[in-house]
């Protein structure tokens, strides 16, 4: 498998970049303080996703955030729990054009107060090996890879419904890939977990969790399913920005991004958001619900008469659900071919009892 280059599209590109500099300075002034750990996640998301996707930036972009860049040391020493978010903005900020030199520094403050090993979570190791490794750092943890990888390879995770698990899992391909600058090695099993992971996101009709898995998918070398990418596509006309008193912490940023982020992968038109000045929310109109909630109550209260039998079950579940939850579920099934190896795992035969 070749390395995977992404974003090689710059004429799908210019909605987006042409509205990054508008988009950074919402983020940095507009929507939160800086002072706010929802400030951080936001910003290092946007970031995030600018830097990765190859955004061309004028450092004029990035003055907004001028200011925080040259107070990152001392925010750093007094909210070392919050060391990722900073360190990332931190990187993306330089790697998208802004001069300076703190992210070398940073990295090796973080390393020499082993802030990494602090971690619980293999996952949040994960990404503080990424960030380092970004500025030569090294950080030693015998075993990580090897444990993250058996983690995305068990199917059975991602058989049944589990957001943590599924975002998890998206996420260590990100990290295993560097956002699609190399081969992140993937086994058939973990592009399984993928695909179990997408099929569930899709019969519940989450966007922002679906984007993501078509993303690692072609993060890994894979075409995701075509109509897990129309989905995606057709939502993005379905965002608003909009004014605001004040931004609730739950609003529709993060799939905004995610979407946008997805339609720039696969080469597909972005949404063009009107940005005015003030505080704004993203809002997401005529969202649908799907099926999966009629269908795990559907097996649940089959009990030990269900069956892990897709083609023995799909009439019983078909008549469970609503008329356009049944069009959902018969996409689903048409938008992968291991629809039902995942139904064996998502009936929990193989553990009842």
């Amino acid at each position: 498998m070749s390395n995977i280059i992404a974003f090689n599209a710059p004429q799908r590109r210019l909605g987006f970049q042409d509205q990054a500099s508008t988009l950074i300075s919402l983020f940095a002034t507009q929507r939160r303080g800086a002072d706010d750990v929802f400030w951080l996640k936001e910003n290092a998301e946007l970031l995030s996703i600018l830097e990765c996707s190859g955004t061309n930036m004028d450092a004029s972009a990035l003055e907004p955030l001028a200011e925080f860049y040259e107070t990152l040391p001392q925010r750093l020493s007094f909210f070392p729990q919050y060391y990722r978010f900073i360190v990332s903005i931190c990187l993306d900020l330089e790697d998208l054009g802004m001069a300076g030199t703190q992210g070398a520094k940073l990295c090796n403050w973080v390393a020499q107060q082993e802030l990494a090993q602090a971690e619980l979570s293999d996952l949040q190791r994960g990404e503080a090996q990424r960030l380092l490794a970004r500025r030569g750092v090294e950080f030693e943890d015998n075993g990580l890879n090897a444990r993250l990888h058996r983690f995305i390879s068990r199917n059975d995770t991602f058989a049944v419904p589990n957001k943590k698990a599924a975002y998890e899992l998206t996420h260590i391909v990100f990290y295993l890939s560097e956002y699609g600058r190399k081969d992140p090695q993937l086994g058939n099993a973990a592009v399984r977990s993928l695909q179990f992971a997408g099929i569930l996101a899709y019969l519940d009709q989450n966007t922002d969790l679906l984007a993501e898995i078509c993303i690692a998918l072609r993060f890994a070398g894979h075409q995701p399913s075509q109509i897990w990418e129309d989905h995606v596509t057709e939502c993005l006309s379905d965002f608003a920005v909009e004014g605001a008193s004040a931004v609730p912490a739950d609003d529709h940023y993060h799939e905004f991004l995610v979407a946008n982020w997805m339609a720039l992968c696969a080469k597909r038109p972005v949404q063009h958001a009107q940005i005015r000045t003030g505080p704004m929310r993203f809002d997401r109109k005529n969202s649908t619900v799907g099926p999966l909630r009629a269908m795990s109550a559907c097996m649940y209260q089959m009990r030990e008469a269900r069956s892990s039998d897709w083609h023995h079950m799909q009439g019983i579940i078909e008549q469970s659900v609503s008329p356009e939850g049944c069009e959902i579920l018969r996409a689903a099934q048409d938008s992968s071919a291991d629809f039902e190896m995942f139904f064996e795992g998502f009936s929990r035969m193989s553990i009842a009892g």
